[in-house]
Protein backbone atom coordinates (compact mmCIF):
# COMPACT_ATOMS: atom_id res chain seq x y z
CA UNK A 1 0.00 0.00 0.00
CA UNK A 2 1.43 3.38 -1.00
CA UNK A 3 1.96 6.03 1.62
CA UNK A 4 -0.51 8.94 1.59
CA UNK A 5 1.09 12.10 0.20
CA UNK A 6 1.25 14.88 2.77
CA UNK A 7 -0.83 17.90 1.77
CA UNK A 8 0.34 21.33 2.98
CA UNK A 9 -0.84 24.89 2.43
CA UNK A 10 1.66 27.75 2.39
CA UNK A 11 -0.24 30.82 3.56
CA UNK A 12 0.36 34.57 3.77
CA UNK A 13 -2.19 37.11 4.99
CA UNK A 14 -0.12 40.13 3.93
CA UNK A 15 -1.57 42.16 1.07
CA UNK A 16 0.72 43.59 -1.59
CA UNK A 17 0.58 47.40 -1.19
CA UNK A 18 1.29 47.77 -4.89
CA UNK A 19 -1.85 45.78 -5.79
CA UNK A 20 0.10 43.81 -8.40
CA UNK A 21 -1.37 40.83 -10.23
CA UNK A 22 -0.35 37.26 -9.49
CA UNK A 23 2.00 36.81 -12.45
CA UNK A 24 3.89 39.97 -11.50
CA UNK A 25 4.10 39.02 -7.83
CA UNK A 26 5.55 35.61 -8.59
CA UNK A 27 8.26 37.27 -10.68
CA UNK A 28 8.97 39.80 -7.92
CA UNK A 29 8.79 37.24 -5.09
CA UNK A 30 10.86 34.32 -6.46
CA UNK A 31 11.39 32.81 -3.01
CA UNK A 32 7.65 32.16 -2.74
CA UNK A 33 7.87 29.96 -5.84
CA UNK A 34 11.26 28.42 -5.11
CA UNK A 35 10.42 27.27 -1.58
CA UNK A 36 7.07 25.81 -2.63
CA UNK A 37 8.76 24.03 -5.54
CA UNK A 38 11.46 22.62 -3.25
CA UNK A 39 8.83 21.27 -0.88
CA UNK A 40 6.92 19.71 -3.78
CA UNK A 41 10.11 18.04 -5.04
CA UNK A 42 10.58 16.63 -1.54
CA UNK A 43 7.33 14.72 -2.02
CA UNK A 44 4.76 17.08 -0.48
CA UNK A 45 1.48 18.13 -2.13
CA UNK A 46 1.74 21.93 -1.90
CA UNK A 47 -0.90 24.61 -2.40
CA UNK A 48 -0.09 28.30 -1.92
CA UNK A 49 -2.77 30.73 -0.70
CA UNK A 50 -1.93 34.43 -0.80
CA UNK A 51 -4.24 37.23 0.35
CA UNK A 52 -4.67 39.64 -2.53
CA UNK A 53 -6.71 42.49 -3.93
CA UNK A 54 -8.05 40.28 -6.72
CA UNK A 55 -8.93 36.62 -7.25
CA UNK A 56 -6.86 34.53 -9.62
CA UNK A 57 -4.92 31.28 -9.73
CA UNK A 58 -1.48 30.97 -11.30
CA UNK A 59 0.40 27.68 -11.72
CA UNK A 60 4.14 27.30 -11.39
CA UNK A 61 5.85 23.91 -11.67
CA UNK A 62 2.48 22.23 -11.22
CA UNK A 63 1.77 24.11 -7.97
CA UNK A 64 -1.39 26.24 -7.68
CA UNK A 65 -0.86 29.74 -6.32
CA UNK A 66 -4.29 31.00 -5.27
CA UNK A 67 -4.48 34.77 -4.96
CA UNK A 68 -7.62 35.33 -2.90
CA UNK A 69 -9.58 38.58 -2.88
CA UNK A 70 -9.67 39.48 0.78
CA UNK A 71 -9.02 43.20 0.69
CA UNK A 72 -9.61 43.88 4.35
CA UNK A 73 -9.01 47.59 3.99
CA UNK A 74 -7.08 49.61 6.52
CA UNK A 75 -6.67 47.70 9.81
CA UNK A 76 -8.25 49.19 12.89
CA UNK A 77 -5.34 50.49 14.92
CA UNK A 78 -5.54 49.79 18.63
CA UNK A 79 -3.37 51.10 21.50
CA UNK A 80 0.16 49.75 22.05
CA UNK A 81 0.74 49.12 18.34
CA UNK A 82 -1.92 46.42 18.03
CA UNK A 83 -4.03 46.06 14.89
CA UNK A 84 -7.43 44.46 14.57
CA UNK A 85 -8.02 42.69 11.28
CA UNK A 86 -11.40 41.73 9.92
CA UNK A 87 -11.73 38.00 9.49
CA UNK A 88 -10.40 37.06 6.02
CA UNK A 89 -13.21 34.65 5.27
CA UNK A 90 -12.27 34.12 1.63
CA UNK A 91 -8.71 33.18 2.58
CA UNK A 92 -9.99 30.80 5.26
CA UNK A 93 -12.31 29.18 2.71
CA UNK A 94 -9.43 28.69 0.25
CA UNK A 95 -7.25 27.07 2.90
CA UNK A 96 -10.04 24.79 4.10
CA UNK A 97 -10.87 23.76 0.52
CA UNK A 98 -7.34 22.39 0.11
CA UNK A 99 -7.93 20.01 3.08
CA UNK A 100 -4.36 20.40 4.37
CA UNK A 101 -2.63 18.18 6.91
CA UNK A 102 -0.45 21.18 7.90
CA UNK A 103 -0.71 24.93 7.30
CA UNK A 104 2.57 26.83 6.99
CA UNK A 105 1.92 30.52 7.79
CA UNK A 106 4.48 33.18 6.89
CA UNK A 107 5.20 36.05 9.26
CA UNK A 108 4.42 37.32 12.76
CA UNK A 109 1.86 39.86 11.57
CA UNK A 110 -1.68 38.81 12.41
CA UNK A 111 -1.95 36.84 15.66
CA UNK A 112 -5.72 37.24 16.07
CA UNK A 113 -6.33 36.08 12.51
CA UNK A 114 -4.15 33.02 13.11
CA UNK A 115 -6.20 32.14 16.19
CA UNK A 116 -9.39 32.33 14.13
CA UNK A 117 -7.82 30.18 11.44
CA UNK A 118 -6.89 27.56 14.06
CA UNK A 119 -10.48 27.46 15.27
CA UNK A 120 -11.71 27.09 11.69
CA UNK A 121 -9.34 24.21 10.92
CA UNK A 122 -10.11 22.27 14.13
CA UNK A 123 -6.81 20.68 15.04
CA UNK A 124 -4.81 21.03 11.79
CA UNK A 125 -1.23 21.85 12.89
CA UNK A 126 -0.04 25.38 12.11
CA UNK A 127 3.67 26.06 11.57
CA UNK A 128 4.59 29.75 11.79
CA UNK A 129 7.64 30.94 9.84
CA UNK A 130 9.64 33.80 11.30
CA UNK A 131 10.69 36.62 8.99
CA UNK A 132 12.90 38.94 11.06
CA UNK A 133 10.73 39.35 14.17
CA UNK A 134 12.00 41.47 17.05
CA UNK A 135 10.66 40.98 20.58
CA UNK A 136 7.65 43.29 20.76
CA UNK A 137 6.10 45.67 23.30
CA UNK A 138 4.44 43.93 26.24
CA UNK A 139 0.80 44.16 25.00
CA UNK A 140 1.75 42.55 21.70
CA UNK A 141 3.85 39.95 23.51
CA UNK A 142 0.79 39.01 25.56
CA UNK A 143 -1.33 38.64 22.42
CA UNK A 144 1.31 36.50 20.75
CA UNK A 145 1.75 34.32 23.85
CA UNK A 146 -2.02 33.76 23.81
CA UNK A 147 -1.92 32.96 20.08
CA UNK A 148 1.06 30.62 20.46
CA UNK A 149 -1.17 28.17 22.32
CA UNK A 150 -2.77 27.51 18.94
CA UNK A 151 0.53 27.00 17.11
CA UNK A 152 2.05 23.56 16.65
CA UNK A 153 5.51 24.91 15.86
CA UNK A 154 7.66 27.82 14.77
CA UNK A 155 10.38 27.84 12.08
CA UNK A 156 13.40 30.13 12.46
CA UNK A 157 16.76 30.38 10.72
CA UNK A 158 18.66 29.93 13.97
CA UNK A 159 17.30 28.46 17.20
CA UNK A 160 18.53 31.43 19.21
CA UNK A 161 15.92 33.59 17.47
CA UNK A 162 13.14 31.45 18.92
CA UNK A 163 14.83 31.49 22.33
CA UNK A 164 14.73 35.30 22.31
CA UNK A 165 11.00 35.29 21.49
CA UNK A 166 10.30 32.69 24.17
CA UNK A 167 12.32 34.59 26.78
CA UNK A 168 10.42 37.78 25.83
CA UNK A 169 7.15 36.01 26.56
CA UNK A 170 5.93 35.95 22.95
CA UNK A 171 5.95 32.18 22.54
CA UNK A 172 5.17 29.42 25.01
CA UNK A 173 8.21 27.51 26.20
CA UNK A 174 6.87 24.14 25.05
CA UNK A 175 6.45 25.14 21.40
CA UNK A 176 8.31 23.02 18.85
CA UNK A 177 11.14 24.93 17.20
CA UNK A 178 12.56 24.04 13.79
CA UNK A 179 15.80 25.48 12.39
CA UNK A 180 14.82 26.01 8.76
CA UNK A 181 15.98 28.69 6.34
CA UNK A 182 13.29 30.97 4.94
CA UNK A 183 14.96 31.03 1.53
CA UNK A 184 18.03 30.28 -0.56
CA UNK A 185 19.51 31.40 -3.88
CA UNK A 186 20.09 30.09 -7.40
CA UNK A 187 23.55 31.75 -7.47
CA UNK A 188 26.47 29.50 -8.47
CA UNK A 189 30.21 29.57 -7.87
CA UNK A 190 31.11 30.50 -11.46
CA UNK A 191 34.49 31.75 -12.64
CA UNK A 192 36.27 34.09 -10.24
CA UNK A 193 38.59 35.71 -12.77
CA UNK A 194 35.78 36.37 -15.23
CA UNK A 195 33.74 37.91 -12.40
CA UNK A 196 36.67 40.18 -11.54
CA UNK A 197 36.91 41.33 -15.13
CA UNK A 198 33.18 42.09 -15.24
CA UNK A 199 33.03 43.93 -11.91
CA UNK A 200 36.45 45.54 -11.61
CA UNK A 201 36.90 43.93 -8.19
CA UNK A 202 40.57 43.49 -7.23
CA UNK A 203 42.65 42.85 -4.14
CA UNK A 204 44.63 40.10 -2.47
CA UNK A 205 42.40 39.37 -0.76
CA UNK A 206 39.25 41.17 -1.91
CA UNK A 207 36.69 41.82 0.82
CA UNK A 208 33.07 42.54 -0.13
CA UNK A 209 30.59 44.28 2.16
CA UNK A 210 26.88 44.61 1.29
CA UNK A 211 23.89 46.04 3.10
CA UNK A 212 22.32 49.34 4.03
CA UNK A 213 24.68 51.90 5.52
CA UNK A 214 22.82 51.98 8.83
CA UNK A 215 23.49 51.33 12.51
CA UNK A 216 22.37 47.71 12.42
CA UNK A 217 24.70 46.79 9.54
CA UNK A 218 27.42 48.83 11.32
CA UNK A 219 29.72 49.79 8.43
CA UNK A 220 31.91 51.91 10.71
CA UNK A 221 32.98 48.85 12.69
CA UNK A 222 33.87 47.11 9.41
CA UNK A 223 35.99 50.12 8.41
CA UNK A 224 37.71 50.14 11.80
CA UNK A 225 38.48 46.44 11.42
CA UNK A 226 39.78 46.78 7.89
CA UNK A 227 41.98 49.72 8.89
CA UNK A 228 43.46 47.68 11.74
CA UNK A 229 44.10 44.71 9.45
CA UNK A 230 45.47 46.77 6.54
CA UNK A 231 49.15 46.90 7.63
CA UNK A 232 49.21 43.08 7.68
CA UNK A 233 47.32 42.83 4.36
CA UNK A 234 49.03 45.41 2.12
CA UNK A 235 47.31 44.30 -1.09
CA UNK A 236 43.81 43.86 0.37
CA UNK A 237 40.86 45.89 -0.87
CA UNK A 238 37.38 46.47 0.55
CA UNK A 239 34.41 46.96 -1.77
CA UNK A 240 31.06 48.20 -0.48
CA UNK A 241 27.64 47.79 -2.14
CA UNK A 242 24.66 49.46 -0.50
CA UNK A 243 21.18 50.85 -1.09
CA UNK A 244 19.78 52.94 1.77
CA UNK A 245 22.59 55.00 3.25
CA UNK A 246 21.75 57.11 6.33
CA UNK A 247 25.37 56.80 7.47
CA UNK A 248 26.92 57.62 4.09
CA UNK A 249 28.51 60.90 5.19
CA UNK A 250 29.89 59.29 8.35
CA UNK A 251 31.39 56.52 6.24
CA UNK A 252 32.92 58.99 3.79
CA UNK A 253 34.44 61.02 6.60
CA UNK A 254 35.88 57.90 8.21
CA UNK A 255 37.51 56.84 4.93
CA UNK A 256 38.84 60.31 4.15
CA UNK A 257 40.39 60.68 7.61
CA UNK A 258 42.43 57.45 7.48
CA UNK A 259 45.30 56.88 5.00
CA UNK A 260 44.87 53.13 5.54
CA UNK A 261 41.41 53.40 3.96
CA UNK A 262 41.59 56.25 1.44
CA UNK A 263 42.83 54.28 -1.57
CA UNK A 264 41.77 50.82 -0.51
CA UNK A 265 38.05 51.15 0.18
CA UNK A 266 35.65 51.65 -2.73
CA UNK A 267 32.03 52.68 -2.23
CA UNK A 268 30.23 51.06 -5.14
CA UNK A 269 26.76 52.17 -4.07
CA UNK A 270 23.69 50.39 -5.36
CA UNK A 271 24.02 47.40 -7.67
CA UNK A 272 20.96 45.54 -9.04
CA UNK A 273 20.43 42.17 -7.42
CA UNK A 274 20.87 40.45 -10.77
CA UNK A 275 24.47 41.70 -10.89
CA UNK A 276 25.38 40.72 -7.33
CA UNK A 277 26.21 37.14 -8.30
CA UNK A 278 29.28 38.46 -10.14
CA UNK A 279 30.39 40.56 -7.16
CA UNK A 280 30.13 37.62 -4.78
CA UNK A 281 32.06 35.44 -7.22
CA UNK A 282 34.79 38.06 -7.52
CA UNK A 283 35.30 38.41 -3.76
CA UNK A 284 37.49 36.24 -1.55
CA UNK A 285 35.67 37.18 1.64
CA UNK A 286 32.24 38.52 2.47
CA UNK A 287 32.04 40.79 5.52
CA UNK A 288 28.89 41.64 7.46
CA UNK A 289 28.72 42.59 11.12
CA UNK A 290 24.96 43.05 11.66
CA UNK A 291 23.52 43.26 15.14
CA UNK A 292 20.25 41.63 14.08
CA UNK A 293 19.04 39.66 11.06
CA UNK A 294 16.01 37.53 10.35
CA UNK A 295 17.88 35.28 7.99
CA UNK A 296 20.97 36.31 6.08
CA UNK A 297 20.33 36.10 2.36
CA UNK A 298 23.58 37.89 1.53
CA UNK A 299 25.60 35.38 3.54
CA UNK A 300 23.85 32.51 1.77
CA UNK A 301 24.53 34.13 -1.61
CA UNK A 302 28.18 34.65 -0.71
CA UNK A 303 28.65 30.99 0.21
CA UNK A 304 26.86 29.90 -2.98
CA UNK A 305 29.40 31.91 -4.98
CA UNK A 306 32.44 30.69 -3.04
CA UNK A 307 33.11 33.77 -0.88
CA UNK A 308 34.06 32.96 2.71
CA UNK A 309 31.89 34.85 5.24
CA UNK A 310 33.48 36.83 8.08
CA UNK A 311 30.35 37.84 9.95
CA UNK A 312 28.88 38.64 13.35
CA UNK A 313 28.10 35.93 15.87
CA UNK A 314 24.30 36.06 15.82
CA UNK A 315 21.84 33.17 15.72
CA UNK A 316 20.97 33.08 11.99
CA UNK A 317 24.61 33.49 10.94
CA UNK A 318 25.68 30.65 13.22
CA UNK A 319 23.17 28.40 11.46
CA UNK A 320 24.21 29.54 7.99
CA UNK A 321 28.00 29.69 8.30
CA UNK A 322 28.83 26.57 10.30
CA UNK A 323 32.59 26.01 10.04
CA UNK A 324 32.87 27.60 6.58
CA UNK A 325 33.69 31.06 7.90
CA UNK A 326 34.32 33.25 10.91
CA UNK A 327 31.91 34.48 13.61
CA UNK A 328 32.94 37.50 15.69
CA UNK A 329 31.10 39.39 18.44
CA UNK A 330 28.79 42.18 17.32
CA UNK A 331 30.60 45.53 17.22
CA UNK A 332 34.04 44.04 17.95
CA UNK A 333 36.37 45.62 15.40
CA UNK A 334 39.61 44.10 16.81
CA UNK A 335 38.12 40.59 16.64
CA UNK A 336 36.99 41.17 13.06
CA UNK A 337 40.44 42.51 12.15
CA UNK A 338 42.04 39.39 13.62
CA UNK A 339 39.64 37.23 11.59
CA UNK A 340 40.49 39.11 8.39
CA UNK A 341 44.19 38.52 8.93
CA UNK A 342 43.90 34.88 10.02
CA UNK A 343 41.56 33.79 7.25
CA UNK A 344 43.55 35.64 4.59
CA UNK A 345 46.48 33.35 5.40
CA UNK A 346 44.49 30.25 4.40
CA UNK A 347 44.43 28.64 0.98
CA UNK A 348 41.99 30.67 -1.13
CA UNK A 349 41.03 27.83 -3.49
CA UNK A 350 40.31 25.46 -0.60
CA UNK A 351 38.19 28.09 1.15
CA UNK A 352 36.25 28.70 -2.04
CA UNK A 353 35.38 25.03 -2.36
CA UNK A 354 34.50 24.75 1.34
CA UNK A 355 32.11 27.69 1.03
CA UNK A 356 30.25 26.13 -1.88
CA UNK A 357 30.21 22.74 -0.16
CA UNK A 358 28.57 24.33 2.88
CA UNK A 359 25.91 25.80 0.60
CA UNK A 360 25.24 22.54 -1.22
CA UNK A 361 24.96 20.51 1.98
CA UNK A 362 23.02 22.89 4.22
CA UNK A 363 21.65 25.96 2.44
CA UNK A 364 20.13 25.01 -0.90
CA UNK A 365 16.46 25.07 -1.82
CA UNK A 366 16.63 21.28 -1.96
CA UNK A 367 17.74 21.20 1.67
CA UNK A 368 14.95 23.60 2.66
CA UNK A 369 12.40 21.32 0.99
CA UNK A 370 13.66 18.27 2.85
CA UNK A 371 13.81 20.13 6.16
CA UNK A 372 10.26 21.42 5.77
CA UNK A 373 8.94 18.00 4.84
CA UNK A 374 10.54 16.55 7.98
CA UNK A 375 8.98 19.34 10.08
CA UNK A 376 5.53 18.78 8.58
CA UNK A 377 5.72 15.04 9.19
CA UNK A 378 6.77 15.58 12.78
CA UNK A 379 3.86 17.96 13.39
CA UNK A 380 1.38 15.49 11.91
CA UNK A 381 2.82 12.60 13.94
CA UNK A 382 2.51 14.58 17.17
CA UNK A 383 -0.99 15.85 16.50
Amino acid sequence: MSKTVLRVVHLSFSLDPGRRDGETLLREWPTLVNVATAVARAGVDVTVVQASHRRETVYRNGIPFHFVDDDRGTPLRLPFGLRWQRQPTNVFDAVAAAAPAVVHVHGFHYPLVIRRLARRLRGVPILLQDHKTHPMSWPRRVVWRWTSRRLAGVAVTGRGQATALIDAGMLRRTIQVFDILEGSTPFTIGDREEARRRTGISGTPAFLWTGHLNANKDPLTVLDAFAAAAPRLPDARLWCCFAQAPLLEDVRRRIAADPRLQHRVTLLGFRPHGEMEHYFRAADFFVQISGFEGSGYSVIEALACGATPLVSDIAPFRRIVGDAGSLTPVGDAPALADAMIAWAERDCAALRQAARRRFDEELSFERIGLDLRAAYERLVDRR
